[in-house]
């Protein structure tokens, strides 16, 4: 199809058809155009809202690929681990930093299957940038960036365009916003201008 719609009736499994009504019962549509390979970065923007995650977790469930996603760590601790995991989350590595995402590429590289989405304002609360590891993962790894976005005033969820960055940001940072235009959150005063967080100062451990 033309705007590549999910239509409940071609979906192959109940999961996957349930999912989808869901969403359409709450008014929402999908757009999905089948990834460009087994391995890629999604990047879930705008986040403004906890209702992201209710949409982007059926949204997940109707296209019925395992992506997998990155939570802190208190998520995965306590009754809820089990449920998290099998659900594709993914414990940020936060008390050590050094090499994290060289490791997660590898390991991206070397999985059969592995897409990782990731939501890089990393807070529901406004943000004078994004986080940038999703940037340093993509190009490390070599992979292509998946642009997923939440259009609350279309109730639309899209999963069709990738980009394949250069690691220059003066070009990759224009294309991510070009794709992103016009598709606004649930709070668009709560979302971060698209641009990356300054690199953090480099601890040497020797005293001035």
């Amino acid at each position: 199809m033309s705007n590549f719609e999910l239509r409940a009736g071609s979906l192959p499994r109940f999961g996957q058809r349930m999912a989808l009504r869901l969403l359409h019962l709450f008014g929402w549509r999908v757009r999905y155009k089948p990834l460009p390979g087994p391995h890629g970065v999604a990047i879930v923007y705008p986040h403004t809202s906890n209702w992201d995650f209710v949409v982007g977790l059926l949204g997940k469930w109707a296209i019925g690929m395992p992506f997998r996603w990155l939570g802190k760590e208190s998520l995965f601790s306590g009754p809820w681990e089990g449920i998290m995991r099998s659900w594709g989350g993914v414990p940020v590595e936060r008390s050590s930093s050094t090499g994290a995402t060289q490791r997660l590429a590898d390991t991206m590289r070397q999985s059969d299957w592995f897409w990782l989405a990731l939501a890089p304002e990393g807070t529901r609360s406004y943000k004078p940038h994004l986080r940038s590891g999703f940037y340093h993962l993509a190009v490390t790894a070599k992979v292509p960036l998946l642009i997923v976005y939440l259009d609350y005033p279309n109730k639309e969820l899209g999963v069709v365009d990738t980009i394949r960055l250069t690691g220059d940001q003066a070009i990759d940072l224009p294309a991510i916003e070009a794709a992103y235009r016009g598709h606004l959150g649930l709070h668009p005063e709560l979302a971060a201008p698209i641009k990356l967080a300054p690199p953090r100062p480099v601890d040497t451990g020797k005293q001035a």
